[in-house]
C-alpha cells in the first residue's frame, strides 16, 4: 500500500494532474487535434469493426434485446453507444453511455490498463465513441474522444475495483453536432444513491457463457442488449476480498459490455433514466446471495461494478463541465 501511495502523490505531480487540488482526476489528453481526430476516425473502419473477435450466446431468461417485447427501447438505443479502442495493439471495444452535460461515462480499464504482470501501465488509444450502434451502423455519428477523465488511484493500481470508472468528453462530429445534439438525450446521474434498487444494466457485450442459439446480435456486440431486476452487493470470499460498494443484476452479458450504464427509475416508453453505477466485472452468486466460483454451475452469473459516490465519481464528473 506505500509503494501505491507514492505513486498516486507522483501522478498527481504530472502534467495530467487534477485541476483542483481537492480531487484525484487525471485528465488525459487523447485526440486533440483535428489530424488526431481525423486519424481515429480513418482507422475505424467497417471492415476493422467486423472484425472485431465475438463469441455469440444466448441470454437466460430476465434477459432481452432492447428491442425486445417489454418496449424499453425509446432515448437509451442512442444514449448508450458502443466504445472502440485499441489496447496493447488489440483493437477491442466497451459499452459508454451518455449523461447530463455531454461527456460520456464508462468503465477505467477501457482506457488505462497494465499488462499481465502488472507493469508497463498504458492508456488505450483510437477511441471512438458511436451512440446507438447497431448491425455495423452509426445511426447518430461517430466520435472521437478529445480526453479522459479517470482517477489517479486508478492509474496508479488496477485492481482497486471501486475506482474501475471513468468519464470522456468528445470531439464534435464532423458536421459540427455534439453527440448530445445529435441523439437529442442524454441520462440524469447519481451519486450515492442506494445500491438495493431494482435496476437496468445495458451493453454491448462481445460474449456470453449460456449456450444455444449461437449468432445472435445482441451478443456480437452488433445490437445492445439489457438486463435487468433488484441488485445485489458483491461479497467477495476469503480468498478473493472486494470492497463495498460494488453491486449488480443476475446477466450473462461478457467482454464488450464493461463500462455500460446501470440505470434506476427507467422509463419504458423514453428508454432514458438515472444512472447510478457501470458494469465492470462478472461474478456468480448462489441461492443465498453469496459469491462463488465463476462457472459454478449451481450459481447465477451476474454482471455489476462500483456505484458511483460522491467521494470517488463526481470529483471526475465535476472536470466535464
Amino acid at each position: 500500500m506505500q509503494k501505491i501511495g507514492m505513486l498516486v502523490a507522483a501522478l498527481l505531480l504530472t502534467s495530467t494532474a487534477p485541476a483542483h487540488a481537492s480531487d484525484n482526476a487525471v485528465v488525459q489528453p487523447i485526440a486533440v487535434t483535428p489530424a488526431d481526430q481525423q486519424a481515429v476516425l480513418d482507422y475505424w473502419t467497417p471492415s476493422r469493426i467486423a472484425e472485431l473477435p465475438s463469441a455469440p450466446s444466448t441470454p437466460p431468461p430476465g434477459q432481452a434485446p432492447v428491442d425486445g417485447p417489454d418496449g424499453s427501447g425509446g432515448g437509451v438505443v442512442g444514449t448508450v453507444g458502443r466504445l472502440f479502442f485499441t489496447e496493447r495493439g488489440e483493437d477491442a471495444s466497451c459499452t459508454g453511455t451518455l449523461v447530463d452535460g455531454g461527456s460520456v461515462i464508462t468503465a477505467g480499464h477501457c482506457l488505462h490498463t497494465f499488462d499481465l504482470i502488472r507493469e508497463d501501465p498504458q492508456w488505450s488509444t483510437n477511441l471512438l465513441f458511436v451512440p446507438g450502434f447497431r448491425d455495423g451502423e452509426s445511426p447518430y455519428g461517430s466520435y472521437t474522444v478529445h480526453s479522459a477523465i479517470v482517477d489517479a488511484h486508478w492509474i496508479a493500481n488496477d485492481e482497486l475495483d471501486e475506482y474501475d470508472q471513468a468519464f470522456l468528453l468528445l470531439n464534435p462530429a464532423t458536421d459540427g453536432r455534439t453527440a448530445v445534439d445529435a441523439v437529442g438525450a442524454s441520462h440524469h446521474i447519481a451519486f450515492d444513491a442506494p445500491g438495493a434498487q431494482e435496476v437496468r444494466e445495458f451493453g454491448y457485450p462481445r460474449s456470453a457463457r449460456q449456450p444455444g442459439h449461437q449468432g445472435r446480435p445482441e451478443f456480437t456486440g452488433q445490437r445492445l442488449a439489457q438486463c435487468w431486476g433488484p441488485a445485489l452487493e458483491r461479497t467477495g470470499t476469503t480468498e478473493w476480498p472486494v470492497p463495498r460498494g460494488l453491486w449488480g443484476v443476475a446477466c450473462d452479458m461478457g467482454g464488450g459490455s464493461s463500462g455500460g450504464p446501470r440505470i434506476t427509475n427507467f422509463d419504458t416508453t423514453t428508454g432514458l433514466g438515472t444512472v447510478v453505477g457501470v458494469n465492470t466485472q462478472g461474478y456468480s452468486v448462489d441461492t443465498n446471495g453469496q459469491e462463488c466460483p465463476l462457472g459454478d454451475p449451481t450459481c447465477t452469473r451476474h454482471l455489476g461494478g462500483p456505484q458511483l459516490t460522491r467521494a470517488i465519481t463526481e470529483p471526475l464528473y465535476d472536470h466535464t463541465r
